[in-house]
């Protein structure tokens, strides 16, 4: 089977990119999804980051308060690296039980945001990056996040750079024009991976 990670800068698409895959019958592992159920009410890791940071980031209904969390962490390092120390084992253990139980697949999408962050691009066998320019990002997140413009910047500078990504990349999808394009681009790597799959070559 071959594992391909889908990974970009916020505003870049790569939901967008996974829902084009998805729609061909291709497995897609979401880490981001992932993520979300591991910090959900009456979950250990959320249990974890209250211990860790604090019961103020708790809503009322004992849900996470990600602002809040957020407010936290991306001015600080040192606490960005706490909270990944608590989620990403977990986020890897279950992106390894679902890989095992999608054996038989011809290639499955793994979506991983921070990918290069978290030094993770060698373990699968291609990386794909979904890329554009940083003020698209900015544009895009502005019109779709309830985000002001400041914590998008907190965002992008705690993410790799355009470059530091493109640096790693087997392949590149460029998201700048409209969905047809972006449509045309994922169906062509789509028919690449079948035919890396079949051929069992994936560095090709």
């Amino acid at each position: 089977m071959l594992t391909v990670a889908l990974t970009g800068g916020i505003g870049c698409g790569k939901s967008t990119a996974c829902q084009l895959f998805t729609a061909r019958n291709v497995p897609v592992i979401d880490t981001d999804l992932i993520a979300h159920q591991l910090v959900k009410p009456g979950q250990p890791a959320l249990e974890e980051i209250a211990a860790a940071f604090g019961k103020d980031i708790l809503l009322d209904n004992a849900a996470l308060d990600r602002k809040a969390l957020a407010q936290k962490i991306f001015s600080a390092p040192d606490k960005r690296a706490l909270l990944e120390s608590i989620l990403h084992p977990k986020i890897r253990y279950s992106v390894e039980q679902q890989l095992i139980a999608l054996q038989n697949s011809a290639y499955v999408i793994i979506a991983v945001p921070l990918l290069i962050e978290t030094n993770q691009q060698s373990t699968y066998d291609r990386v794909l990056v979904i890329d554009c320019d940083e003020q698209l990002q900015r544009t895009r997140t502005l019109s779709r996040d309830n985000r002001n413009s400041k914590e998008i910047e907190a965002i992008m500078k705690a993410q790799a750079t355009r470059q530091q990504r493109l640096s790693y990349a087997d392949d590149v999808i460029e998201n700048s024009a409209d969905m047809t394009s972006l449509e045309d681009r994922v169906e062509q790597y789509h028919e690449k991976y079948l035919r890396l799959a079949n051929n069992k070559n994936h560095r090709v």
